[in-house]
């Protein structure tokens, strides 16, 4: 079975990122899309405008440039749904199998799924959903041009979306929860929308139910105050309430926050080694282009220096014919630097053995592996079985073990 170095999941901006920085330092990479175009949501925006360097732009244009930079450096790209990732029997690689059946061995994976629009789940969503109800102004804009339409929501998305949006209808509805001049938009996103004549707000009210017939001719709204219910007539239904991590697929592999984001550290490392999440699918403070382009390129560098040590320590290390003595240890504590002189003095590597120092800060992946969090720690290796293990050991206790 073929081997790659790095396997990305989702062509969104997180996922194409990665693809530039992991082909551009000669790592074999496969990038695996569900849908036909890549370019993710980033690809159903409208209007770019905070792009440092790209003055103005739409996303359907920048991900196009994506797309075109990571097949420059070699990216291939296959289309496929990610049924489960499993890590092989060596902890190693990953097996990844896609939901038609076709399996992946790889030596890392980089998660871009991102997240799909929230559904609301109100009568009558489901029903006209491509008959009168949208999740996306850039797809569907120009069905609705001179009409009226409801937009429901009231963060970036949903204001920058309605903006757009009048370039083509006649007249916009945001209907808002909050009280009135309150949004969860940034403000110069506020100011855009509150300045606009085509945009109308209903505020302390929530959309109750979507009405139609074969298509939709209004919406019944809710006050939240009074809880009066008023019908308004509208030809379409725009919603914009949040999304919805793509993480099914890993729920039970790694560790994920109570909304279903994947828990990262800075270096977008998941709970499983050599398993990397970036962009919208993290558990994240902001969500944008720009973050997303900064988490994919984050989790490529992260996934090169991982295969690197791994296949350094299963060369050097584990696939040695006798035994090893890792020490691991921190150069600012006493104790670490006083034991490594100690160990060193032995002369070690005279009898046979080979000694390793680890620098514990710098390769967390290592003390990971073995389970270290205190330093300094001893780990002897037999042909790479470990064989025994000391935790803040005395040298008379390491010589034990020598």
């Amino acid at each position: 079975m073929e081997i790659w170095d790095v396997l990305i999941i989702g062509g969104g901006t997180a996922g194409l990122s990665a693809g530039v920085y992991c082909a551009r330092g000669k790592q074999k990479t496969i990038l695996l899309e569900e849908k036909r175009k890549t370019g993710g949501q980033a690809a159903t925006t409208s209007e770019l405008e905070n792009y440092p360097g790209i003055i103005s732009s739409t996303g359907p244009d920048l991900m196009k440039k994506f797309r075109e930079h990571a097949e420059k450096f070699g990216v291939e790209f296959a289309r496929g749904r990610v049924d489960k990732i499993e890590v092989a029997e060596d902890g190693f690689h990953k097996i990844v199998t896609t939901k038609d059946g076709t399996v992946y061995n790889t030596k890392s994976v980089i998660i871009g799924t991102g997240a799909e629009p929230r559904v609301l789940g109100i009568k009558g969503e489901a029903e006209f959903k491509g008959r009168g109800v949208s999740y996306c102004a850039t797809c569907d804009a120009d069905f609705y041009e001179d009409l009226d339409v409801v937009v429901v929501g009231s963060g970036n998305t949903a204001v920058e979306e309605s903006v757009f949006l009048t370039k083509f209808v006649n007249k916009i509805t945001m209907i808002v929860i909050h009280e009135e001049g309150k949004m969860d938009a940034d403000k110069v996103a506020q100011e855009q929308a509150l300045s606009n004549d085509k945009i109308n707000f209903v505020w302390n009210s929530t959309v109750d139910e979507i009405c139609g017939d074969d298509l939709v001719t209004g919406v019944n709204v809710k006050n939240i105050k009074t809880g009066e219910v008023t019908n308004l007539a509208c030809d379409g239904v725009f919603m914009f309430v949040g999304t919805i991590p793509k993480t099914d697929f890993v729920k039970d592999l790694i560790d994920l926050n109570p909304q279903g984001y994947i828990k990262t550290n800075e270096m977008m490392e998941t709970s499983v080694p050599g398993i990397y999440a970036a962009g919208d699918v993290r558990d994240k403070f902001l969500r944008q282009v720009i973050t997303a382009a900064s988490d994919g390129s984050i989790a490529a560098v992260a996934a090169e220096k991982y295969i690197e040590e791994e296949e350094n320590w299963t060369n050097n290390v584990l696939s040695f014919d006798g035994e090893a003595i890792i020490l691991f240890w921190s150069p600012v504590d006493p104790q670490s630097v006083e034991l490594s002189t100690a160990i060193e003095g032995e002369a070690i590597e005279n009898s046979g053995k080979k000694f390793i120092k680890i620098d514990s800060y710098k390769n967390q992946l290592m003390a990971k592996k073995y389970k270290i969090s205190t330093f300094p720690s001893v780990v002897k290796l037999d042909r790479g079985r470990e064989v025994a293990k000391l935790i803040r050991p005395t040298f008379e206790e390491v010589k034990e073990i020598l």
